[in-house]
């Protein structure tokens, strides 16, 4: 007959109470009330330390000696205590026997904290992750001397040092959250090849290491009368069982970059050193870092994932352990396997993603908004609960099972170890947990849909499409296909989809690759045919798809992810040149996963604290990758501002402001990174050691905040010389040529070319005397060339100027120097005929020629009535008129110059009306042909009315009739 849950109660506590009371009397006055109370508990849900216990009282003192009780004991103390127990064997049998002894009674101190309450799982599983490193090292150190003798050591390196063996612990051991009673997964190498010294037969280092490895497995793993420390897995080493049980460093790195598995990437993301020599170890994991965390976004990862859970699940259901909370469905193995995908997919690129630890990984998840707050908390206090489970599970025996157990009794200790009041209330609440746990990881990494492949047979819509792609359908029938779903030039579009699908990368792609391609393809062109020019957008996606054949990550992440599929059609559909940004630099891709971003104007602020987060992930002496997250973030930044005007989200000026603040953030790292640089090499110059007093003045489009996709930057660099001759550093060099180089660092890291493309093309023309000047000029030299050596068309370029980066009191002295510049009165007759002059020169070197004039075509910025003229309008106003009404100084933008003007009472309203509606309009052409990837040229009929308007006003105040001018304009 059954026992109800109360009659187990009732038995349980009754051994126990006789465990107690069979404890020697020496010991009561240890037991006061509430250390008697945590006895009964510990024992209740752990025979394992009832037994340890009973044959050991003694466990009671050694514990009692640091309040091991309560508290996690130092690494400091527990070391101290082995090295003592160690240094007192005197051969391998005492050894054992220490080691053992070392471990049994820390155990039931762990255990005890656990079940108690006074350590939660991650306390549990770091005192765990401790213990094993402290064996490990003292087990190392112990054979080392013990064989030296007989075997020597490796020989003394230059540094003094000798070559050690490499312990590298995976798994959870690496992670620094073992189990309670986990096996240790380890690696073993050594960095240098060599032979040991000082020992009756000398060793190559293979050999030696081997031995030594040998010994300590044996060590930790051997069941004596004693019984273990840890059982230990060196299966995870390169070629597994059937490689070589250590391997020098070269041989290691070769392996898996040339053989390395999926798998092992997996489980190298756990890797730590953890014992022997872990300085070493670390530069191994440093040299392995390219083959666990690729540079770009690894989609491709997921599906590895799933391939591996599949093989689990089989498992689990060939062995009938659908109950075992870490392989099962919802079980620990899959909430490790959500946090891996964000590791593996992108580690590369967010560099906090890179830690064995899962508590640590699932930490930075919010910062980085990889998942919702909510779905972190979630997983975090589920895997909690799923640990403290197995944690109990192992307490009871000892043992390493993930099992629930069948017995009603070890149910019930399972319920009372995790404060439940029956075992049906905890089933209950485990079940909770799994299916929470299940919907994460279905949201993750499985797979989209189980049953997708057979629903699309479902789908007439995706799987026509799958029958062009497969050539299934006859030419024919696929050419009437595409010509009823829009394709203007279907033959064209089809020619075209066979040319890649037959196409040598493709042919000799890899078969997950070609998987990938197949089931991306059909969906593909779907979107394609919803387009409004499915033609023309199929020629644009297609170069992107050739780009990425060899990392079909990139694949997976358009197959993964619907939304990000559509608005990369969508966009490139709408602009030749984002299809073409993307296909140039397909990490852009990463940015079609929010979709909602695209539509979102960015603050400075926001700006400013990306690039900040994205640049402190990389140490400051990798200037390659600081340089190509620099051009990551301009490239993705530019593309969400574009992908703004396309969807019609953003007018004109705000894309403007928003190109414009990418530039100005830029520049703002740019001028930090440079100068960084430059002093850790030089020192920093006396004067400036609270930053550079150095500031970057834009010009043109930058400086009128007017910057379009493509412009260049019109830089000029200003500096305070330093109040030294020199720089202090240890490889001083003249204060005018530091800031010389820091304006060459500057251009350079701008204009360096990377797989991520340039930042920016830098034009320095405009800075005093053109190309024939100093590169930086101080102030005070800028402000005596602008008084008296500046030409008219210099004056009118620093209308446009401002400080965009840099030195704040530098940038006032020059804005205060500019307004003193351009307030000077003028003889306006001869400032108009020097204005007039230059855009007469400008028009004829850059306007459109003879032959675009007689085909009806208007150059938007040169010819008359266009772009430059209202510029060049502006220009004259502000110098001609600034003396009298300063107003006009504070603006260096077009538009509000226009308005400026108009409320100042220089312009009349109708003229400054017509001069802002088609400053407008030409912008906004000019974005739209850039977006396309065409010329300036457009048809001539198109703004008729402005170009009129303009050159009327231009008559008005230039004198010049453009009309008659030459060229063929509207009148």
């Amino acid at each position: 007959m059954m026992s109800t849950p109360v009659e187990l109660r009732q038995q349980l506590e009754h051994a126990v109470d006789e465990i107690i009371a069979g404890l020697p009397s020496k010991v009561d006055s240890w037991l006061e009330p509430e250390r008697r109370k945590q006895l009964k508990t510990v024992v209740l849900a752990s025979p394992f330390v009832g037994q340890l216990i009973v044959r050991d009282v003694e466990i009671l003192t050694r514990l009692s000696e640091h309040d091991e009780w309560a508290v996690e004991p130092s690494r400091e103390y527990l070391k101290t205590l082995l090295e003592t127990a160690l240094d007192a064997a005197e051969d391998e049998v005492s050894f054992y026997a220490a080691l053992r002894r070392f471990r049994r009674t820390r155990m039931a101190g762990i255990i005890w904290r656990d079940l108690t309450g006074q350590a939660d799982a991650w306390a549990t599983a770091r005192a765990v992750t401790l213990l094993a490193e402290l064996c490990l090292d003292g087990a190392l150190a112990w054979l080392e001397n013990h064989y030296a003798q007989r075997w020597g050591r490796p020989a003394l390196m230059e540094n003094g040092e000798r070559t050690r063996l490499v312990v590298l612990g995976m798994g959870k051991f690496g992670a620094g959250e073992l189990n309670l009673s986990s096996d240790i997964d380890l690696i073993f190498a050594f960095e240098r090849r060599g032979v040991t010294e000082g020992g009756r037969r000398s060793l190559d280092h293979q050999e030696y290491f081997t031995r030594i490895g040998q010994k300590l497995i044996a060590a930790l793993d051997q069941i004596t009368a004693d019984g273990f420390v840890f059982r230990v897995d060196m299966r995870l080493r390169p070629l597994g069982d059937g490689g070589p049980l250590v391997n020098p460093f070269s041989t290691t790195t070769s392996y898996y970059q040339d053989q390395g598995r999926e798998w092992e990437r997996f489980a190298l993301l756990k890797a730590r050193p953890v014992a022997g020599d872990r300085a070493a170890g670390a530069r191994l994991l440093d040299e392995l870092k390219p083959f666990m965390y690729r540079k770009y976004i690894d989609f491709g990862a997921i599906e590895s994932l799933r391939e591996m859970k599949g093989l689990i699940n089989r498992e689990v259901r060939r062995r009938d352990i659908e109950d075992n909370i870490k392989l099962g469905r919802g079980g620990i193995r899959e909430v490790e396997f959500v946090v891996q995908a964000f590791q593996l997919i992108r580690g590369g690129r967010d560099r906090e993603l890179q830690t064995p630890s899962l508590k640590q990984a699932l930490d930075v998840l919010k910062p980085l908004e990889l998942l919702p707050e909510s779905a972190v908390d979630e997983l975090h206090d589920d895997y909690v609960f799923l640990r403290d489970l197995e944690h109990a599970i192992q307490a009871q025996y000892d043992r390493q099972t993930q099992a629930l157990p069948d017995d009603e009794l070890d149910r019930l200790r399972l319920a009372y170890a995790l404060g439940e009041s029956s075992w049906a209330a905890l089933f209950d609440r485990l079940e909770q947990t799994r299916a929470r746990v299940r919907t994460h990881f279905d949201a993750i990494v499985a797979a989209p849909d189980e049953d997708a492949d057979a629903r699309s047979a479902l789908d007439p819509a995706l799987e026509q499409w799958r029958s062009v792609w497969e050539q299934s359908l006859s030419e024919t029938e696929a050419l009437a296909l595409m010509t009823r779903h829009g394709f203007d030039d279907a033959e064209r579009s089809l020619n075209r989809l066979y040319r890649l699908k037959h196409g040598k990368s493709v042919i000799n792609m890899q078969r997950v690759g070609f998987e990938r391609l197949d089931a991306l393809m059909p969906m593909l062109i779907a979107e394609v045919a919803a387009t409004e020019a499915p033609t023309r957008t199929l020629e644009r996606v297609l170069p992107l798809i050739e780009a990425v054949l060899r990392r079909t990550a990139y694949l997976s992440l358009l197959r993964e992810n619907p939304d990000a599929l559509r608005q990369f059609v969508r966009l490139c559909g709408a602009s030749a040149w984002i299809a073409e940004q993307i296909a140039r630099y397909p990490m852009l891709l990463d940015e079609m996963l929010s979709p909602a971003l695209l539509g979102v104007s960015p603050s400075r602020e926001t700006l400013t604290h990306e690039l900040r987060q994205a640049l402190a992930r990389i140490p400051d002496d990798d200037d390659e990758a600081l340089i190509e997250a620099l051009r990551h973030f301009r490239h993705a930044k530019v593309l969400h501002v574009a992908a703004g005007e396309v969807a019609g989200v953003h007018d004109i000026m705000t894309i403007s402001d928003s190109l414009t603040m990418i530039a100005e953030v830029v520049l703002e790292a740019v001028l930090g990174m440079a100068w960084r640089s430059l002093t850790h090499k030089h020192g920093v110059p006396e004067g400036h050691e609270r930053g550079p007093k150095f500031s970057i003045i834009g010009y043109g489009k930058l400086g009128g905040i007017e910057l379009g996709y493509g412009s260049d930057l019109d830089l000029v660099f200003l500096f305070e010389p330093s109040t030294a001759s020199q720089t202090p550093g240890p490889r001083a060099i003249d204060a005018p040529v530091f800031f010389t180089r820091l304006g060459q660092r500057i251009i350079h890291l701008l204009t360096a070319v990377t797989p991520a493309g340039v930042l920016y093309e830098v034009d320095m023309r405009l800075r005093p005397s053109g190309n024939a000047g100093l590169l930086v000029s101080t102030l005070d030299a800028f402000a005596d060339y602008q008084h008296h050596h500046a030409w008219t068309w210099e004056h009118q370029a620093l209308v446009r100027a401002r400080p965009v980066a840099g030195n704040q009191a530098l940038a006032e002295r020059f804005e205060t120097l500019r307004r003193d510049v351009l307030s000077k009165a003028r003889d306006e007759a001869r400032l108009k005929q020097e204005v007039v002059e230059m855009r007469d020169k400008m028009r004829a070197h850059l306007g459109s020629d003879a032959q675009a004039r007689a085909s009806s075509r208007f150059h938007l910025k040169q010819d008359p009535g266009g772009l430059v003229d209202i510029e060049f309008l502006n220009q004259y106003m502000v110098l001609a008129h600034s003396h009298e009404t300063s107003a006009l100084l504070a603006f260096t933008d077009n538009i509000r110059l226009i308005e400026t003007l108009e409320s100042s009472g220089q312009m009349a309203l109708a003229d400054a009306d017509m001069l802002r509606n088609a400053y407008l309009a030409y912008r906004r052409e000019t974005h739209r042909m850039a977006l396309n990837n065409e010329k300036s040229l457009t048809e001539a009929s198109m703004f008729d009315a402005e170009r009129a308007g303009v050159m009327a006003v231009w008559a008005h105040w230039m004198g010049q009739d453009l009309a008659a001018s030459g060229s063929d304009t509207p009148t």
